[in-house]
């Protein structure tokens, strides 16, 4: 009796497969509408600030266009000019010269204060402070070197005097000047930079320290074989940021050459170029050009930077 009773039960309790409700298939979601809505104000501000100026750019540098007058369409006789100008090539050997040098400092400084904070310290007052000369305006900075570097009222020359070490025009020599310049923007970014190349020591796994550490191995030791492998793609992300913003140095020497700087051509670094030749010959379809092929140089120099780098692999992964 219980056995008949348990089996209608499990009869009734069990639903046919037929009467079975289906359940309804989940599809996945598809967020590309969202992140299109997200992607809007960003690509309108790109078209408007980026993409309208390049295409309009590119329009005067085939024109001849004086501000003054309608633009003249001329093809590419200002690109067949800008090769046969001496000035133009001599901008670019002498931003060349401040690049290597303010790279290679600012590099070189950087890497020494990442290394140190992450070995020895990790306090956030001392990152602080590397950061502040960051903050600081370029126009600032350049006249308050200025006014420390004057060759009659500098302190920088009050303490050479006293040293019996004579006098340094460091913006009106041709040989000082640019060196001085790449000076005062080493001493204005390498804490940006020091912190740049921190924040990718800090994604090095401390066992690899800890084993070295144990092998015998010295903190140069370390720093040469496990800490430059380990930040090769930070430190090709420092490369091409600091390339293209060095080949984009004008405030500074604008500053430097307009207060009581006499070196001339030897500051003449190509955004001043193109600045004097917009804006003070008003040849606005030749600075265009000017301004393009500058633009093709750092986009050539970035992919080549990230080939050589391999910037797109990391050792951490």
């Amino acid at each position: 009796m219980r056995t008949m009773r348990s089996a209608e039960r499990s009869q009734v309790a069990e639903p046919s497969v037929a009467g079975a409700p289906r359940r309804r298939r989940t599809r996945p979601r598809d967020d590309r509408r969202a992140a299109w809505i997200f992607l809007v104000p960003a690509l309108a501000g790109f078209v408007i600030f980026y993409g309208y100026p390049t295409v309009r750019g590119f329009w005067y540098s085939l024109t001849d266009y004086n501000l003054l007058t309608a633009p003249a369409y001329v093809g590419g006789d200002n690109y067949a000019q800008l090769v046969r100008d001496p000035q133009f090539w001599h901008s670019i050997a002498v931003t060349a010269y401040y690049v290597l040098i303010n790279i290679g400092s600012q590099l070189l400084l950087a890497l020494l204060l990442a290394a140190l904070m992450h070995r020895l310290t990790r306090s956030v007052v001392l990152r602080a402070m590397l950061l502040l000369p960051w903050l600081v305006p370029n126009v600032t900075v350049a006249l308050v070197w200025i006014w420390l570097l004057d060759a009659e009222l500098g302190f920088v020359n009050h303490v050479l005097r006293a040293l019996g070490l004579g006098t340094i025009g460091f913006f009106m020599s041709p040989d000082w000047a640019m060196p001085t310049i790449a000076m005062v923007n080493t001493w204005a970014y390498t804490g940006y930079t020091a912190l740049l190349l921190y924040a990718g020591m800090l994604q090095i796994p401390p066992h690899l320290y800890e084993s070295a550490a144990i092998d015998g191995a010295g903190e140069l030791r370390m720093f040469r074989s496990i800490t430059l492998p380990m930040l090769r793609p930070v430190l090709a992300l420092v490369l091409v940021v600091s390339l293209i913003g060095s080949f984009q140095i004008f405030d500074t020497v604008a500053v430097a050459d307009r207060g009581g700087g006499g070196a001339g051509s030897a500051v003449r670094v190509i955004y001043y170029f193109i600045y004097q030749q917009a804006f003070q010959y008003f040849h606005m379809g030749y600075a265009s050009a000017a301004a393009l092929m500058l633009a093709f140089v750092l986009g050539v120099l970035t992919v080549v930077q990230m080939r050589l780098l391999r910037a797109s692999r990391s050792d951490l992964a």
